[in-house]
């Protein structure tokens, strides 16, 4: 497993602070605090992995079934619902979300859903409710991207929308339109805990999860597109 190249500001802080810790556990050894010494080492290592397990990128293989569309992020499915005013080009009308609660001990990178050609990309202020109250759709910070996701011969519009929550106060996505992602390729982060939304037609696309599923990033089979 690698860590994301989206923290490496924290992860690598992290790791230059552990070092320099353990480097003074080692002096309290050799003084004849050993004890004190071992106690706060393992405290250190333990703290930089908890660090560094917000920031891992495993490796994830998506269904061979190329007419599947795979969950964009890790969490729990916490809703799945028709939304009449979805408007952001090229995705506008009537569409059906998936919304995914990310906990602190989730995997926080984002994963393209399907092949996705990248048209737009639309930044909201807004607040840093619980990522479990259903208003933080509306109102939290978020970041959209929309395109079109291909699936063999067949093209349809997608968005994935990153939202902050209470602990999350940092989305991280640096693709801008005229992006060609393929399905299950890393693209962004929400750091340290969150909600995802997954955005697809609500006519020919079928939604395979159901609320309460726990889904898994680039692996878990979300929906399928229909002949």
């Amino acid at each position: 497993m690698t860590l994301t190249r989206f923290g490496i500001r924290e992860w690598g802080s992290g790791l230059i602070v552990a070092a320099l810790l353990l480097i003074g556990t080692i002096f309290l050894i050799r003084h004849g605090w050993r004890f004190t010494g071992w106690t706060l080492s393992a405290v250190v290592v333990l703290l930089f992995l908890a660090l560094a397990a917000f920031f891992r990128n495993p490796r994830r293989v998506p269904p061979e079934d190329p007419e599947l569309l795979v969950a964009p992020a890790d969490g729990v499915v916490r809703d799945i619902e028709v939304v009449e005013d979805f408007t952001q080009e090229p995705f506008t009308g009537r569409a059906r979300r998936v919304g995914i609660f990310l906990s602190v001990l989730n995997v926080h990178v984002n994963r393209a859903p399907a092949e996705w050609s990248v048209v737009s990309k639309v930044y909201r202020e807004g607040y840093y409710l619980d990522a479990r109250n259903p208003d933080c759709a509306r109102v939290n910070e978020a970041m959209t991207l929309a395109g079109t996701g291909r699936v063999a011969d067949r093209t349809f519009p997608l968005a994935v929308r990153q939202i902050s929550g209470a602990i999350a106060r940092r989305i991280v996505c640096p693709v801008e339109p005229g992006r060609k992602l393929t399905r299950g390729q890393v693209y962004g982060m929400i750091k340290f805990g969150s909600r995802t939304e997954l955005y697809v037609p609500e006519e020919g696309v079928e939604i395979l999860v159901k609320v309460g599923d726990r889904v898994y990033g680039g692996r878990t089979a979300i929906a399928r597109v229909c002949r």
